[in-house]
């Protein structure tokens, strides 16, 4: 009944923040002008940013195995495709972006075992894109810094550096590791749960090139989104530099994973902050962000019929005396 309770505020503490966040955006929005952008819309270049967003999950899907291999994890790709895709499902509805990663967890794990494996690689899987993001944020920022001169801009690629180090810090450094887990120790399963991920973690210590590889995939999928994202503002009539999106898109991706629902309200907001640095309006603003996030979906709709269709022995069930175990967060 606890449990109940807390999942029951969690939804609502995340549904009130993405609705308050949306209503205070929509209050200053010039409807006629964005109504207009959208009559006038070029519709072949939404459907190509539609095309993109997908590609880019085949991109993380593609990565997300090559981790599992990289940890001798054997999962029939068919499994791996599912679950991949009820993840996207999940992230509509779990807290923050990370959410369907538990549901991927889980499932994964109901289906082939060796639960500290399917943990390791997808916590791999997101360090990586966290890393691309970063990556793509610095080196963008280098090169545009001359046209992207504001304290707005450089701050949040500062803290999503220090904060991208201090992770790999954490997860890769023994002692460091041991130090922080240490706060479980009053709760041995998850405790023993987490040093066993870790254990699992490590061996990408020796796997270099694949870990170095999957960040630069990882780059690639950044640099797909912002191409996403510039060709929505393409169709909306808005001429905006792609260099600004190769910026502000890894920023405003971060901010997503605030707790919200599906990222929902925060990203508008960061979109809303840095496009109108371009003079975008913020109802164009919105408009650009909540049509990239009717992609999403979409796309998790995909996952909601897997989900539905794959039969109910292969359903994503979670104890509620395990629930606390199955995926350590970040």
């Amino acid at each position: 009944m606890k449990e109940q309770m807390k999942s029951a505020l969690s939804f609502f503490g995340r549904f009130a923040l993405s609705g308050g966040l949306l209503f205070w955006l929509f209050k200053n929005i010039n409807w006629v002008e964005t109504i207009n952008a959208f009559k006038s819309a070029e519709w072949h270049l939404l459907f190509g940013a539609f095309a993109v967003n997908f590609l880019i999950n085949i991109i993380c899907l593609v990565r997300w195995q090559i981790f599992m291999q990289a940890l001798d994890l054997k999962a029939p790709i068919g499994s791996v495709f599912r679950y991949f895709f009820i993840g996207l499902f999940g992230n509509l509805f779990l807290p923050t972006s990370i959410g369907g990663d538990v549901v991927k967890a889980i499932g994964l794990s109901n289906r082939v075992g060796q639960k500290p494996k399917v943990v390791a690689s997808i916590l791999l899987d997101r360090l990586s894109g966290f890393g691309g993001l970063v990556v793509l944020a610095l080196t963008a920022y280098v090169f545009g810094h001359a046209i992207i001169d504001a304290p707005a801009v450089i701050i949040p690629v500062l803290v999503l550096t220090v904060l991208s180090l201090s992770i790999g810090l954490m997860l890769f450094h023994d002692q460091v590791y041991e130090f922080c887990c240490r706060i479980f120790k009053r709760v041995p399963r998850l405790h023993v749960a987490l040093m066993e991920m870790h254990a699992d973690v490590v061996l990408m210590k020796r796997r270099k090139r694949t870990a170095v590889g999957c960040v630069a995939i990882s780059v690639l999928a950044q640099v797909l989104g912002a191409y996403m994202y510039f060709l929505i503002a393409m169709a909306l009539g808005q001429k905006v530099g792609f260099v600004y999106f190769l910026v502000f898109t890894p920023i405003v991706c971060a901010i997503s994973f605030l707790p919200s629902i599906g990222g929902l309200g925060f990203r508008e907001f960061g979109w809303v902050h840095f496009l109108k640095l371009q003079g975008v309006s913020q109802g164009i603003a919105m408009s650009i962000s909540l049509i990239s996030f009717f992609f999403v979906i979409v796309i998790g709709v995909l996952g909601g019929v897997l989900y539905v269709t794959s039969g109910p022995s292969r359903r994503v069930q979670c104890p509620a005396e395990d629930a606390a175990t199955e995926l350590p967060q970040a």
